[in-house]
């Protein structure tokens, strides 16, 4: 005991214990060794009776990660639910919460008893609130956004498994959108190269640069491409133009991945050619009689796939001819599909999603 005190390395809490049951030892009172160790009897106390049950041990104590969870639900989801809501909504003169003040006012509130700032920061972190960034958002202006927006969560429900389908409701459902157009252009990205600056290797080569471009003489392509919801495959064909007939040849081939009789449903946005108007009823006629239940929403989970399309067939590429873009893009497309069950590549994709 004597050596763990004078030792003076090691723990502090070690050295504490140690330093109550010698200071007992020697006969001392136990409310003058409180004074002297500046802490409670009550503190001193447990220190001599631990050292007598378990001896040396007692000096040693193995933690097990604080106290338990002392929230209940409802105090959870209300702190929660304050978290997300605007200070000026409560009278604060203030517009944003920190810690500190969202602490203070739940405790002003008696929402707690009381609660520290770290607590609340895990709190919060455990219930999947973060502090985040106000992003730019444009609503709807359609009438009936509000039954679209049900509908096509529904169908999205029936793809997840979560809903069984009714009778006449769709089996299938593909997101369908088109993407491009497709440029022949140096197109910026990122990549891994040697650091520059004084560190720099005076022998490294010369880091790759974009070359400029001045006319582009070869046109474009347009990719159309559909998202199958619960498979996770990816369809798409290029195109040299984007107009109605293009939109229903690329729809007669999604057609024929199911037999005749299984009912599919395509989600697009209010795209002119994707539209069954009076002007034109091809479109409405088509999916009639095929079997087909046409849907208009921005809530289309391709463009997710969009996103990842874009990042690893086109970001930091220079393409000399569409055949060799469009070889990328097929070639992408294989890919993915072959890894479309990869748990790390459908969270990325479900992070993007709007719904």
């Amino acid at each position: 005991m004597l050596l763990i005190v004078r030792r003076g390395t090691g723990s502090v809490v070690t050295w504490r214990r140690a330093q109550m049951v010698l200071l007992s030892a020697q006969g001392l009172a136990v409310a003058k060794i409180a004074e002297v160790t500046f802490t409670s009897a009550d503190r001193v106390r447990d220190v001599i009776h631990n050292f007598n049950t378990d001896g040396f041990a007692s000096h040693y104590p193995k933690y097990k990660g604080g106290r338990p969870k002392t929230f209940t639900l409802p105090e959870r989801r209300e702190i929660k639910k304050m978290a997300k809501s605007k200070p000026a909504e409560h009278g604060l003169p203030f517009s944003t919460w920190s810690l500190v003040k969202l602490a203070d006012f739940l405790v002003a509130e008696g929402v707690v008893d009381d609660i520290s700032h770290e607590g609340l920061r895990i709190l919060l972190r455990e219930e999947g609130v973060t502090f985040q960034r106000v992003k730019t958002w444009k609503s709807s202006k359609d009438p009936d956004c509000a039954a679209k927006k049900a509908r096509v969560e529904h169908l999205y429900a029936i793809a997840a498994s979560e809903v069984v389908p009714e009778a006449g409701e769709p089996e299938v459902i593909f997101c369908m959108d088109e993407f491009g157009p497709l440029n022949l252009h140096p197109h910026p990205g990122h990549q891994w190269a040697e650091r520059g600056g004084r560190h720099k290797d005076p022998d490294r080569e010369a880091r790759p640069r974009r070359r400029a471009t001045y006319t582009r003489p070869h046109g474009v392509r347009h990719l159309f491409a559909a998202y199958t919801l619960g498979k996770y495959q990816l369809y798409g064909h290029i195109k040299r133009t984007k107009n109605r007939s293009k939109f229903l040849e690329f729809c007669r081939y999604l057609r024929s991945l199911h037999p005749a009789e299984k009912r599919i449903a395509i989600v697009c946005d209010n795209y002119s050619p994707h539209l069954t108007t009076k002007r034109c009823r091809r479109v409405a006629d088509w999916a009639d009689a095929n079997n087909v239940a046409t849907n208009s929403s921005w809530l289309n989970r391709i463009e997710a796939q969009f996103t990842a399309l874009r990042y690893f067939t086109l970001d930091g590429t220079d393409h000399a001819s569409h055949k060799e873009q469009g070889t990328m893009i097929r070639r992408y497309i294989i890919w993915r599909n072959r890894h479309a069950n990869v748990n790390h590549l459908r969270k990325i994709v479900a992070r993007t999603n709007v719904a």
